[in-house]
């Protein structure tokens, strides 16, 4: 295997976004949390869970997943807020991310890797494995904290995710919205080892070009809304989530050189 082309050759402006994407990166989630509060509250509790659905995968996928690298090129206190505020509002502790899939990164395809241990599961058992990951991972990074603080940032999110909920099940008697939404968002979140895990990973394979599954055609672009990019983001992890499409585009005569063969579903070359 030759060596994967650097981020020189392939562009450094694959590092930047607008503005305007920036903008829409940081308030889009947001603006899905206003949507269901707003559908939910006058009962209309269909676009409601489409709000909820469209929140996971742009937090844990997108926003969060950009916070997590901080590839927003935020002043850091800034995107350690961020990244807490918006994962707590899907009760999921940031900092446990940041830390257990940075440790994917580093550690991938080893078995100490506790967030793509679902790429070794069945079926069944990756999506069981989505009923207990955020606890997994949370106290995998309680215990793995490299100081004090850090560890006292994941116990904190721990603390504020247990009052949201309770929360959220205390103003039952006055709406179900908060219920609802909590309950819509905890399980929302039980797909994540198979979407980001099982799905995209063969870790049994040879090497990091392999270990990776490589998509392309409008079928995978239209229904992970240009997400499917993973073994992209395996080689370049610091560039954002908005730019995976370029990225794609420019590494795809590196990919055809190394005889990688996409999974595309229908045939067709396009990246949609």
């Amino acid at each position: 295997m030759e060596n994967k082309p650097s981020l020189k050759e392939l562009g450094f402006d694959l590092l930047n976004l607008t503005r305007f994407q920036l903008i829409v990166t940081i308030t889009l989630p947001f603006v899905f949390i206003a949507f269901y509060f707003l559908f939910a509250i006058n009962g209309y509790w269909v676009p409601a869970v489409i709000s909820t659905m469209a929140l996971t995968f742009i937090s844990y996928g997108s926003t969060s997943h950009d916070l997590v690298h901080e590839n927003l090129k935020l002043n850091k206190k800034l995107n350690s807020i961020l990244l807490s505020v918006l994962e707590l509002l899907c009760f999921r502790s940031g900092h446990a991310y940041q830390l257990s899939h940075l440790y994917h990164h580093k550690r991938y395809p080893h078995e100490d890797d506790v967030e793509g241990a679902a790429a070794r599961m069945s079926l069944i058992r990756s999506l069981l494995e989505g009923v207990i990951f955020q606890f997994k991972i949370y106290f995998w990074a309680v215990s793995m904290s490299k100081n004090r603080s850090q560890r006292f940032v994941i116990i904190l999110e721990g603390v504020m995710i247990f009052i949201l909920a309770t929360v959220c099940i205390a103003s039952f008697k006055y709406s179900y919205a908060g219920i609802v939404y909590l309950c819509l968002m905890t399980a929302g979140s039980w797909i994540i080892p198979l979407a980001t895990s099982y799905a995209v990973h063969t870790p049994d394979e040879s090497d990091e070009l392999h270990q990776t599954r490589l998509f392309r055609g409008k079928f995978f672009s239209t229904i992970s809304f240009h997400h499917l990019y993973h073994l992209e983001h395996h080689l370049y992890p610091m560039v954002p989530h908005m730019n995976w499409p370029l990225l794609a585009k420019r590494l795809d005569d590196y990919f055809s050189s190394q005889q990688i063969t996409p999974m595309i579903f229908p045939t067709n070359n396009s990246h949609g």
